[in-house]
């Protein structure tokens, strides 16, 4: 028997984004004002109601993949925990326009911050590169600090894939299924760079995390 899958409107990308952002924060994996989210949706969404402000921006870097699409992302500045209570304070959705380098900033009455992430080069670059190679219709980008994660990747001994990855394969035996590809692990990098930008979609092409040292 055929079934059909339909796909969440915007509410539900909504509430699923404050959901996420609220179980980050539970599990103390974003201090502060760290840690963002992010999901390409390929299909047309009705942003009027929920988005009504709009300006122009540059995006920063060529995204023509996405072009006439929509990313929600969350904004800089913006506490996680804060999504779950009122998620349309904290996202913004870009719609990527025709020439894939500028795109519409659509923003809530409720808006609480000035701009996107400031890892939105990171997050675009990944969403650029997956569904440009695979022909995705949907992708969501996660970045959060798990604190014992984010202590292991300043020991020197685990500062790369080949030392920290098979380890937690035995020491969270379940990864094995989840993450059959492993762990890719990146040496520091500048935050919000170029390079570490680069980085970051190379080792997502191989694995589903990759570890920020």
């Amino acid at each position: 028997m055929p079934t059909t899958t339909s796909f969440p409107n915007l509410d539900d990308l909504l509430a699923d984004m404050g959901a996420a952002g609220g179980r980050i924060s539970d599990i103390g994996a974003s201090e502060a004002a760290a840690g963002n989210l992010s999901a390409y949706i390929g299909r047309d969404l009705d942003l009027g109601d929920r988005f009504p402000h709009s300006e122009e921006i540059v995006l920063p870097l060529p995204a023509p993949a996405l072009a006439g699409r929509t990313v929600l992302v969350t904004g800089s500045g913006i506490r996680l925990r804060q999504l779950a209570e009122d998620p349309l304070s904290g996202i913004g959705a870009v719609r990527v326009h025709r020439d894939g380098r500028t795109a519409t900033l659509r923003t809530s009455p409720r808006r609480r911050f000035a701009r996107p992430t400031s890892e939105f080069n990171s997050h675009l670059a990944v969403h650029q590169d997956q569904v440009a190679r695979r022909g995705l219709a949907f992708h969501a980008v996660v970045h959060a600090q798990p604190p014992h994660l984010t202590y292991l990747s300043h020991v020197p001994a685990y500062r790369s894939t080949a030392a920290l990855s098979p380890r937690i394969l035995r020491w969270e035996p379940e990864a094995v299924v989840i993450l059959p590809e492993g762990v890719v692990v990146l040496d520091f990098m500048v935050p919000g760079s170029a390079e570490l930008m680069a980085a970051n979609v190379e080792g997502l092409r191989d694995a589903q995390v990759v570890l920020w040292s």
